[in-house]
């Protein structure tokens, strides 16, 4: 299988699809790159290069100790893009990897990024604060990785019922998609979970956005359990110079998933333009 070794000696799995222009796309928490598939095959078929990798800890890539943070994440990003010479690239993160998107963009510019898509992203905080009151309160939080550390198999049978909408009257998400979220989680190493919900939650990335040089394109699903509307994306399109919003009515978190017909021909528009 394809692996780039960091300079930590971490090993990141990726998946290269296709020919073309690069799109590369860094997953949410805990999944890693498979939740890109429908993306991959799309854009891959329409004359796209696609690549994703797993981040540090998660599916088929190494489970070092530690260093589950945006620094760690943003640099892992680029020795991927580096090792595989992209140039021109349209960066797309969800939840966690819109984090690890926006940090890249920090520290690494943009001298290979043609375009960011953020979706369903963390930024510019998750966390509940006086000046973000719509963040998730730290007792979520918590629950969260109580939930990682106590009973991780139940606990991401439960989850993904929010994920994806499924606790929703009428909804049409199968069983077979929340089996498969439970097959990913799993993959990845419990303390990398652990210390990953830290990363996502805390990290303020305010300063990361203003960075932003590029066209960007922000999705976020109103519906979304997970990453609250108003928290982010909101927040995140007026701190983006130039940034495009769009909200999906009705779509959750995982609207990669359920909604993907929708995201791959705006994500299509959005690259063409």
């Amino acid at each position: 299988m394809p692996y780039v070794k960091t300079n930590d000696g971490t090993e990141l799995y990726y998946k290269d699809w296709g020919e073309g222009s690069p799109v590369v796309f860094s997953h949410g928490w805990p999944l890693n790159a498979d939740a890109w598939e429908d993306q991959m095959l799309f854009l891959s078929k329409q004359g796209y290069r696609t690549v994703a990798h797993d981040r540090r800890g998660h599916g088929r890539s190494s489970q070092p100790w530690g260093k589950q943070n945006m620094d760690t994440y943003a640099d892992d990003l680029a020795d991927v893009i580096e090792h595989l010479g992209l140039q021109g690239v349209v960066l797309v993160g969800h939840s966690t990897g819109g984090g690890e998107v926006a940090r890249y963009v920090a520290r690494h510019g943009t001298a290979r990024i043609r375009k960011v898509v953020l979706l369903g992203a963390v930024v510019p905080l998750l966390l509940q604060t006086e000046s973000n009151p719509h963040g998730v309160p730290m007792e979520v939080l918590n629950g969260i990785r109580e939930g990682v550390q106590h009973d991780r198999s139940q606990y991401f049978k439960d989850f993904p019922a929010a994920f994806y909408g499924a606790n929703r009257p009428g909804s049409a998400v199968s069983q077979g998609v929340q089996d498969a979220f439970w097959r990913s989680a799993m993959q990845a190493s419990i303390e990398s979970l652990y210390d990953c919900v830290q990363a996502f939650s805390e990290t303020d990335q305010t300063a990361d956005l203003q960075a932003f040089d590029v066209p960007t394109l922000i999705i976020h699903g109103d519906d979304d359990q997970i990453v609250p509307l108003e928290a982010a994306a909101m927040r995140s399109a007026k701190l983006v110079k130039g940034a495009v919003l769009k909200v999906y009515e009705g779509a959750p978190h995982g609207l990669a998933t359920t909604h993907k017909d929708r995201l791959n021909a705006d994500l299509l528009q959005f690259i063409r333009n």
